[in-house]
């Protein structure tokens, strides 16, 4: 079965609809108050409106309402300057109706303010401040009509020498002024702060994945220790058997099977010590130098047929401790450097103002952009086999844990460039001028 993947999946598309659908619920709503004020107006107060034109006002408001409603049905995204173009739909309908009944003197003129407050919430802050600008000119423009003597077909009287409508200019323009400001910083201040909620929400469950996952390695590390135990044994009987003293190749496989057994035993209890507590008492003292080159070499020693390049720039050695969650995030980028490029690998180590650099190079063809994009996230791989895609996350979450970053890039001369980088403090023990073993 196939998936088809959202068109939008920032979120974007459904804010859109879903502030476009609001705007035209504002407007029914609108319509129906126009309505039951051109009613209580003419027949509460007998004041004689320009009953066609008002009309006329409200219809082609309810045709552009209409047309917006279809409009939802389409699956498409909405814009801002959609949404900026219907509210001024509804400051160009409701300067109109103020026109017809009274202009500036109306008492209905601050319903501009909630247009203001609608683009403070909805639009970005350019174009909420242009709504404020329309406004205001919409309201000034009200004034200039009867102060130069155009015919209101409803005279309240007033005009801009009056001190009392000048006031309510300035009124108007100082709260459109701080509803724009206001809203907009609150408006700012939540959508950060809902950003930060996902980026907890996020860190939260990939910890919960990792924990997950040091339950289950440490399980499976204590129920391989049984046979891998019985192994040795095994092996130990058969090194000392008749049949194999005397045969040197057999003897030969023999303690060939002996290492890997330890071999596989040490791996185990690492899984073990970091699955409990990475930053435990168990962990040695060492310096900076020994660490990466005992690193280095223990790489080797299992990957004989790799070509690594190693150059260590570290110009004052230091006391640290031997991070087993470190080395096996180093062990995950080299693995997966060999695995893309088998002829060449490079490890640079740079220890630069109290920051460690650990920066793996290969060969080989890169990464495909959508890794690049996900990178940190569990199961992102291009090998197509389930369970895969785990190396980096861990990385990224080791590299995390020890206040760094770890970063992925491709080459201009082709290849993949992976950094960590953390300061070396975080591997610094408290007494840092005792020995080191």
């Amino acid at each position: 079965m196939t998936v088809r993947r959202p068109r939008f999946p920032d979120g974007s598309h459904v804010a859109g609809r879903q502030n476009l659908r609001l705007l035209v619920q504002l407007r029914w709503i609108a319509v129906l108050g126009q309505v039951l004020a051109i009613v209580v107006a003419v027949d509460g107060f007998s004041l004689a409106l320009p009953l066609f034109d008002m009309a006329l006002v409200v219809g082609l408001l309810i045709l552009y309402n209409c047309f917006s409603q279809w409009r939802l049905k389409w699956h498409l995204s909405v814009s801002q300057i959609e949404l900026f173009l219907a509210l001024l739909v509804d400051v160009m309908a409701l300067t109109a109706q103020l026109y017809l009944s009274g202009g500036a003197t109306n008492p209905f003129i601050f319903l501009y303010l909630l247009q203001v407050a609608l683009a403070a919430v909805l639009l970005r802050r350019r174009t909420t401040w242009m709504m404020a600008g329309v406004t205001s000119a919409a309201f000034a423009g009200l004034v200039l009509t009867r102060h130069h003597g155009y015919t209101l077909p409803l005279d309240l009287g007033g005009g801009l020498d009056s001190p009392f409508v000048l006031g309510m200019l300035v009124c108007f323009a100082l709260n459109a002024v701080l509803l724009a400001a206001f809203i907009t910083r609150i408006t700012q201040n939540v959508r950060a702060r809902d950003a930060r909620l996902a980026a907890l929400r996020q860190r939260a469950s990939e910890e919960e994945h990792i924990v997950h996952m040091g339950l289950l390695a440490s399980g499976a590390a204590h129920e391989l220790g049984t046979p891998l135990a019985t192994l040795d044994v095994i092996l130990g009987d058969w090194a000392h058997a008749p049949a194999v003293a005397a045969d040197p190749e057999l003897r030969q496989d023999v303690r060939d099977m002996q290492a890997q057994v330890q071999r596989c035993k040490t791996i185990l209890g690492g899984i073990l010590m970091s699955a409990g507590e990475v930053r435990g008492e168990a962990l040695t003292r060492t310096t900076v130098t020994a660490f990466l080159d005992g690193l280095v070499a223990q790489w080797r020693q299992a990957h004989p047929a790799a070509r690594l390049m190693y150059e260590r720039r570290i110009d004052a050695d230091a006391a640290v401790i031997a991070d087993q969650g470190l080395q096996q995030m180093v062990f995950n980028v080299l693995n997966n450097a060999l695995e893309a490029s088998p002829a060449l690998q490079r490890l640079t180590a740079v220890l630069e103002d109290g920051q460690l650099t650990l920066e793996v190079r290969d060969r080989g063809p890169g990464f495909v952009p959508e890794i690049l994009r996900s990178l940190g996230k569990p199961y992102r791989s291009t090998k197509g086999q389930p369970g895969r895609g785990l190396g980096l996350f861990l990385s990224h979450q080791v590299a995390r844990s020890l206040s760094g970053t770890l970063s992925a890039s491709n080459l201009p001369e082709g290849g993949a460039c992976v950094t960590i980088r953390f300061p070396l403090s975080a591997l610094t023990p408290e007494d840092a001028d005792g020995p080191a073993e």
